[in-house]
């Protein structure tokens, strides 16, 4: 299995390499040359099975050889063995025909630690075998940074530089990236909105000379290792509601399309999604786009979904780059004008994503009435970015069974919920202390050079410590 970029000018890799790159060196974006596929009998062999085991029949024809399978199920395990919950990812009934998919069992409460978990043992595992260090580099709209820094935290070979928008994020979000004490974890907050701390990630991998002197590697959706983890979790839902012989409808709250491209892989391979539902907030970018077939950007609105409040979608490119026929050269042009003028036109590519995609958007004031409606019809208490993705539901054509996604534990928006329901979620016991513990955060300026500046002076690849 190769990898090639979606602007067609970087070298093609490996997975090995791939998700120590991350992002390509011609700024675009890696997918694989071509997509596995997975038999009607292997899927339906999924039911009953364990979830790590799931995870290792979706993600191993991905790895091309460069993950023995034995190292591949030892890290599922070991990954998967950090969530609260026995099936890792469990269904809960709401409604005649919709089920909510809860993510947030994990150590920061979000769906991010489904991938995270397992991507911070693959990192570790490769950098072992080549004797090297990287240093990591992301930005976060809330929740990968937390969940980066827990998987990460304590690591030998791997520095960890989260970039925040300062004043942005919820108070738990915020803690869990400034609470943890290892010298290998920094949270780093920029003054400025997600799209600028995401810019300035990429702007510091299309910095060649930075890149290679810190080694730099990429934990944001960008590496693809983080789509295809999150795609087991599509299989796993679909085993247990009757895949391949019952078709599903999946509601994906998502601000950066990373969440919903794993579920447009997951069809890829073959598991049969009657819809793929995008699910937002006010910042409503993906759902226009899919409307109008024009992606433009506008000012970021703040919500209390904060992991949406997002215009400049990252993930969109892959999908794209299919949508377009693998098109580079077209890939290449459209992401210039998005750089030059905040937009670009779909084209052709309008009706395939029509196709592919249903969309809706949930306003302040339809997200509280979803969280108040479904917690009396339905006994359910879901957060602002999942009742995105039950407002969205309720929109979609009926015909089939629904999968909303539950992206994050209400806990981590206690204000939002209290100013929704009157009542303040509390924290699982194992994370008791964290609103007391003290915090350990920088904040700069949106600027790149100091960004830079505070990454050097901590990376231990420049320290030259041995590996």
């Amino acid at each position: 299995m190769q990898y090639i970029s979606t602007r067609g000018e970087a070298p093609q890799l490996g997975f090995a390499d791939v998700t120590l790159a991350g992002l390509a060196r011609d700024g675009g974006l890696y997918v694989p040359q071509t997509w596995p596929r997975l038999s009607p009998e292997t899927i339906a062999g999924f039911a009953g099975r364990p979830f790590h085991e799931i995870a290792v029949e979706v993600i191993a024809p991905f790895t091309g050889g460069d993950i023995a399978r034995a190292d591949l199920a030892r890290m599922s395990r070991e990954a998967y063995a950090q969530f609260g919950h026995p099936a890792v990812t469990p269904l809960v009934q709401i409604g005649p025909d919709r089920w909510i998919l809860e993510l947030f069992h994990g150590p920061t409460l979000a769906f991010k630690d489904v991938a995270m978990q397992l991507l911070a043992r693959l990192l570790d595992h490769i950098l072992m075998q080549r004797g090297e260090r990287a240093t990591i580099v992301g930005a976060t709209s809330g929740d990968t940074g937390g969940a980066a820094i827990e998987a990460f935290r304590g690591s030998k070979r791997v520095d960890v530089v989260i970039l925040y928008p300062h004043g942005r994020v919820s108070d738990v979000q915020r803690r869990m990236m400034t609470t943890p004490t290892e010298a290998n974890v920094h949270a780093l907050a920029i003054e400025g909105t997600f799209d600028d701390a995401q810019a300035q990630v990429k702007a510091m991998f299309n910095h060649l000379a930075f890149r290679d002197r810190l080694k730099l590697s990429a934990v944001n959706s960008i590496n693809w290792a983080r789509i295809v983890a999150q795609v087991t979790y599509y299989f796993a839902a679909g085993a247990v509601l009757g895949a391949p012989h019952r078709k599903l409808s999946f509601i994906v709250p998502t601000g950066n399309f990373g969440d919903i491209l794993a579920g447009w892989v997951a069809r890829q391979m073959g598991l049969p999604i009657a819809q793929l539902v995008i699910a937002s907030n006010e910042n409503d970018i993906l759902p226009r786009t899919v409307a109008a077939g024009i992606y433009e950007t506008r000012g970021v609105v703040a919500t209390t979904s904060p992991s949406m409040d997002i215009q400049v979608s990252s993930n969109f490119e892959r999908y794209l780059f299919e949508a377009v026929g693998r098109d580079a050269g077209l890939i290449r042009a459209q992401m210039a004008s998005l750089a030059q003028s905040g937009r670009f036109d779909l084209g052709g590519a309008k009706a395939r994503l029509q196709a592919d995609f249903a969309a809706a958007s949930a306003s302040e004031r339809e997200v509280a009435d979803t969280i108040r409606t479904t917690e009396q019809s339905a006994g359910y208490l879901a957060e602002p970015h999942t009742a995105c993705g039950i407002f969205a539901a309720a929109k979609a054509p009926p015909g089939c069974a629904q999968v909303v996604l539950a992206t994050a534990h209400p806990a981590k928006f206690p204000d939002a919920m209290q100013d929704i329901t009157g009542r303040r979620p509390g924290l699982p016991e194992r994370l008791a202390s964290l609103l007391s513990d003290t915090e350990r955060t920088s904040v700069l300026p949106n600027d790149q050079g100091a960004i830079e500046r505070f990454i050097e002076a901590r990376a231990r690849v420049v320290a030259g410590e041995s590996a």
